[in-house]
């Protein structure tokens, strides 16, 4: 395992998303991509914040993934699935696979072999309303898990054969059998409890290249890396309650970005400081990412 190293804490973008959520680097473009998830938005700017664009995608957005062309977003948002157009901004619904209107779709990520893994939530975080989603580039959707509260934190081992995933409020994270030839997820267990000691709740997740899970604690303000078994292999002290998920990216995969929300989404979450709802560059770790794919499949 690679010695870590003390980390510099940076405020990359000091944007206020009301949401921040969902970074996601494209190795292809290097371009760092994340959405304000209630305000409609999705960003996309250099390593270095440079060059930053908006999309408005006119309701609230859980994640995003890229097409294969590099052209368009397949974007989670609340009315469905769609396609959003980079060049034009226009939105194409591919499905709407949710019953409930207390229900959306929230965090998403797409597996080695091109498959979008997305889940739903309940918006008043309160009753398991919600599934885990695969779809195909293929066009075909299916239900992976279901009696979710609020679906966060997908990522994929390096090898592409466990999926971690969150239900963000029963305090684990779990992990399941992931069959990448025909996208089952199976056996799911519990990876590694959440210390709710200080109020916190796993959020957004990645994987880097040891195989270690990060994980962000929203609401406690702790970033913590997990050991392949599940134990506690560091904690990172943010300067935000609020931090809610992360991505490695750079050329060299060895910058760790993390999105804040500079608003609670309910009452009875806690407020926050002067940095809150800014994108975080965290470096100097001694530990780089695993490349994420796009989705296989093209508007």
């Amino acid at each position: 395992m690679t010695s870590l190293s003390d980390p510099h804490i940076n405020v990359l973008l000091d944007i206020k998303t009301t949401l921040g959520e969902g970074p996601l680097w494209d190795a292809d473009s290097e371009r760092l991509h994340w959405v304000d998830s209630a305000d409609g938005r999705i960003f996309r700017s250099t390593a270095d914040g440079r060059e930053l664009r908006a999309w408005e995608v006119g309701e609230p957005i859980g994640s995003i993934a890229l097409s294969e062309d590099g052209t368009a977003f397949l974007a989670a948002l609340k009315s469905g699935l769609y396609w959003v157009d980079q060049a034009t901004g226009e939105k194409t619904l591919i499905t709407d696979p949710e019953e409930n209107d207390r229900t959306r779709l929230n965090d998403g990520k797409t597996d080695r072999q091109g498959r979008f893994i997305v889940g739903s939530m309940d918006t008043l975080e309160e009753d398991p309303l919600g599934r885990l989603y695969s779809y195909s580039p293929d066009g075909g959707l299916r239900v992976l898990d279901e009696g979710i509260i609020c679906s966060n934190g997908p990522c994929f081992s390096p090898d592409g054969r466990i999926l971690y995933f969150s239900d963000t409020w029963t305090g684990d994270i779990w992990s399941y059998d992931y069959d990448p030839d025909t996208g089952d997820a199976t056996n799911r267990r519990v990876f590694a409890g959440v210390d709710t000691s200080r109020g916190g709740a796993a959020d957004g997740a990645t994987v880097d290249s040891e195989g270690y899970l990060w994980q962000a604690l929203v609401y406690s303000g702790v970033i913590v890396r997990y050991a392949p078994d599940g134990t506690v292999d560091r904690t990172i002290e943010m300067p935000v309650l609020k931090c809610t998920s992360m991505n490695f990216g750079s050329p060299d995969l060895d910058t760790l970005y993390v999105t804040s929300m500079a608003r609670p989404p309910l009452p009875r979450f806690p407020d926050d400081g002067q940095q809150r709802g800014s994108l975080f560059a965290i470096t100097g770790l001694g530990v780089t990412g695993v490349p994420e794919h796009r989705f296989a499949g093209n508007a």
